[in-house]
C-alpha cells in the first residue's frame, strides 16, 4: 500500500499507515458488520488484532498489552471518513493480486467467463416501502440521503423461456446502484470473482461489459475464449472479441419486440415470401458503429431473378433490409441456441448468481453508507474477502488431495 512520503517534514503526527485502514475494513466485511461504530467496537475489545493489523501504538505501560487500545484505534468518524475516500484503485490492486493468486492455482482459469449484474438499494427512506413519500419514484426528485444514487428498475428475471424468448419479467423500483462481475467457476474449487465494477442503478446492464472486459483482460494477461450471460447483454458488441477469437458467447436472443431472425442455407435473411435474400453492398453504419450489407429481394437482384411476389413492396423495388455483418453481429444470428455444447456454456452462468448471493450474505444489498465512494470502495473489499475465501478453500482442497 502507498504511503506518506518520508523525505519532507509533515505537520501533526505521524499517521496510522493506509494499510492498518485497509486490513481494518476488510475485518468489517469478514465479520459483516453493518457499521463502523461496529468495526470500532469490535478492534477496542480485541488489542492483539488492532496491533496485528499495523494502527500505530500509544504506549502506556499501564494497560495489559503495554498501550492504550482506545486511544490507538481511529475514531468512528475517522474510520468511516476512510472507507469513502480511500483511493478504489489502490483496493483493485489488491483484489487484482487476488485474481493472481487464483491463477497460480488454477493455470487455466479465465478461458471461459459469466457476467452478471446486482442491484443494490441506496441507504434513503425513499427505499422504505413503510415512509409515506409523494412522487417516491420521480427521477428529477432525488433523495438527500444520497446525492449520489439514482432510481432504476429492478426485474425480477429476464431467462430465456422454451420458446427461445426472453419470459416476461416484473418490475420493482428503486433509488441506488447496481455492482456487475465477470466470475469464472471449476468443477472442484468453485466460484470466484475476475473483474468487478459498480454504477448508480440507471445504467443498463449491457453498459458494464465493456469495462469489466477491459478490466478482465489487463488482469488476465490474455482474452477469454468463452462467455455467458443473460438477455440482457445481447448485444454484437458483447459477442464481438469472443467472435474474433474463435469462441462462443451464450446469450439468449433479446428480440425487442421484433421477430427472430431466419436464414437461409447460406447465411443471409429470409425475406417475408420464405426466400433467402441477395447480397448488395457493403457499407460503414456510422450511427450504429458496425459494418453492414444491404440485402436486396432475390427475385430481382439475384442471377435467377424472375417470376414476381405479392408482396406490396415488390413494385416498388422488392424489400430491402440493412444487417450487420461483423463477426459478433453474424454470431448473434447464426449461433445454434438449441445446441448441447450452448446450452451447457450457459449453464456456467450460474456462478456469477452464487457469487452474487454469497455478496448478498455479507451484506453488499443494503450498505449502510451514502454516497457513491463509500460504496464502490465496499463492493471492491467484498469481493477480496470472497476471493481471499476462495484461496482458503482451494488451498485446503489440494493440501487434503496431497494426504490422500
Amino acid at each position: 500500500m502507498p504511503e506518506r512520503g518520508k523525505s519532507r517534514p509533515w505537520p501533526g503526527q505521524e499517521p496510522h499507515p493506509e494499510k492498518a485502514y485497509v486490513k481494518a475494513l476488510l475485518i468489517k466485511k469478514r465479520q459483516n458488520f453493518d457499521h463502523i461504530t461496529q468495526l470500532r467496537l469490535y478492534l477496542v475489545q480485541h488489542p492483539l488484532l488492532v496491533r496485528e493489523i499495523g494502527f500505530r501504538l500509544k504506549l502506556d505501560s499501564q494497560q495489559p498489552y503495554g498501550f492504550d487500545v482506545e486511544a490507538t484505534v481511529p475514531t468512528d468518524r475517522w474510520l468511516r471518513h476512510k472507507q469513502q475516500v480511500m483511493d478504489n484503485r489502490m483496493l483493485q490492486t489488491l483484489f487484482q493480486e487476488t485474481v493472481h493468486q487464483l491463477q497460480a492455482e488454477i493455470p487455466e482459469l479465465g478461458q471461459t467467463v459469466v457476467i452478471d449484474t446486482k442491484h443494490i438499494y441506496a441507504w434513503v427512506k425513499e427505499n422504505n416501502p413503510r415512509e409515506f413519500i409523494a412522487n417516491r419514484y420521480d427521477p428529477e426528485k432525488q433523495p438527500t440521503g444520497d446525492p449520489d444514487c439514482r432510481l432504476g428498475v429492478k426485474r425480477s428475471n429476464n431467462q430465456e423461456g422454451s420458446d427461445g424468448k426472453a419470459t416476461k419479467a416484473s418490475k420493482e423500483y428503486l433509488w441506488g446502484y447496481a455492482t456487475g462481475i465477470l466470475a469464472a467457476t471449476h468443477p472442484v474449487y468453485g466460484d470466484v470473482v475476475l473483474a468487478e465494477h459498480t454504477q448508480p442503478f440507471n445504467a443498463a446492464d449491457v453498459t458494464y461489459f465493456a469495462p469489466l472486459y477491459d478490466q478482465l483482460v489487463k488482469t488476465l494477461g490474455f482474452r477469454p475464449k468463452n462467455f455467458a450471460g443473460d438477455a440482457a447483454f445481447d448485444s454484437w458488441r458483447v459477442y464481438q472479441p469472443f467472435a474474433e477469437d474463435g469462441g462462443v458467447a451464450a446469450i439468449p436472443l433479446n428480440l425487442r419486440g421484433f421477430p427472430a431472425p431466419q436464414l437461409g442455407p447460406h447465411g443471409h435473411r429470409l425475406c417475408e415470401a420464405g426466400l433467402e435474400m441477395s447480397p448488395y453492398v457493403e457499407f460503414d453504419n456510422g450511427t450504429k458503429g458496425y459494418r453492414a450489407q444491404v440485402l436486396r429481394c432475390p427475385r430481382l437482384f439475384s442471377h435467377e431473378a424472375n417470376g414476381s411476389c405479392d408482396h406490396k413492396q415488390f413494385t416498388n423495388g422488392g424489400c430491402i433490409k440493412q444487417v450487420n455483418i461483423e463477426a459478433g453481429g453474424m454470431m448473434r444470428v447464426q449461433l445454434d441456441r438449441a445446441s448441447e455444447a450452448y446450452k451447457q456454456l450457459y449453464k456456467q452462468r450460474t456462478a456469477s448468481e452464487r457469487i452474487n448471493s454469497q455478496a448478498k450474505a455479507s451484506g453488499i444489498e443494503r450498505p449502510k453508507v451514502r454516497h457513491v465512494a463509500s460504496v464502490v470502495n465496499l463492493n471492491t473489499l467484498t469481493y477480496i474477502v470472497i476471493n481471499a475465501r476462495a484461496l482458503q478453500r482451494i488451498r485446503l482442497i489440494k493440501v487434503q488431495e496431497r494426504v490422500s
